[in-house]
């Protein structure tokens, strides 16, 4: 059994999936990516695992592979999610489907089989990755929004939950941040310009700090409450991420 405190994340070959796995990686932590598509290996992890996290029988194999190949886990990164950009009346049921499978299903899933593992850490901790959508949100993503909401929800009540066990539970609610996932949101037609460039830029300048967010921004934030040493007091939180954008009027 390895001696270093241990990471899963999910979605580790996303924008802020690597990055975090990074963060982790620079502060000493064992980091075990776990994605959907095939890679050989991934950077900034130690261990790489290729799965459908929203299949019953492969999340169980993801953390019987952890158990035999690492030896413990620490901290679950539930990160991994899709996003469906249209009107609720123009998604279709497997849109829907596919959703909720990914961004809440999935979680459900991870923490289940992850839960006796979890139980061995004596500072053990899940991060759940929400979004600012979970609380304020806009027009044309309302499958995305409503599954991260419902992810505030179930880190709350596994807080509840899990505290006898040992095991803290919060979420990540991240803004605009620069990766793939928000160059694909932009078709929402939010913001105006040319280019994707222009697109970002002028979506950062709505926001208080004047700019959208870096993926590597938001893993500090996961390592902050991953870490026992940093965060030990804090379960059943949700820490907003978002360059101030929530904390403006929207008619202002």
């Amino acid at each position: 059994m390895t001696e270093q405190r241990v990471v899963l994340i999910t979605g580790a070959a996303g924008g802020i999936g690597n990055a975090s796995a990074k963060v982790f990686r620079d502060a000493g932590w064992l980091v075990v990516g776990v994605d959907r598509r095939p890679f050989e290996s991934l950077p900034n992890t130690d261990v790489f695992i290729q799965a459908d996290i929203a299949d019953i029988d492969s999340s169980r194999t993801i953390f019987e592979q952890v158990n035999a190949q690492v030896g413990r886990l620490d901290v679950l990164v539930n990160n991994a999610a899709v996003q469906v950009t249209k009107r609720l009346v123009d998604t279709t049921p497997e849109e829907w489907d596919r959703v909720m499978d990914s961004n809440i299903r999935s979680v459900y899933l991870g923490v289940k089989h992850a839960h006796p593992l979890l139980c061995q850490s004596p500072r053990a901790a899940i991060v759940n990755i929400s979004s600012v959508h979970a609380v304020a949100t806009s027009a044309n993503i309302a499958a995305y929004a409503a599954s991260k909401g419902a992810l505030l929800a179930l880190t709350r009540a596994l807080a509840i939950e899990l505290t006898h066990d040992r095991i803290r539970v919060n979420a990540v609610l991240p803004g605009a941040v620069d990766t793939p996932m928000l160059h694909a949101g932009l078709n929402r037609g939010h913001v105006e310009g040319n280019s994707t460039h222009e697109l970002v830029k002028a979506l950062g300048a709505r926001h208080v700090i004047g700019r959208v967010g870096e993926p590597d921004e938001i893993g500090q934030a996961i390592l902050f409450l991953a870490d026992h040493d940093r965060s030990s007091f804090i379960t059943g939180q949700a820490l907003i991420v978002d360059g101030g954008a929530t904390a403006r009027l929207s008619t202002e």
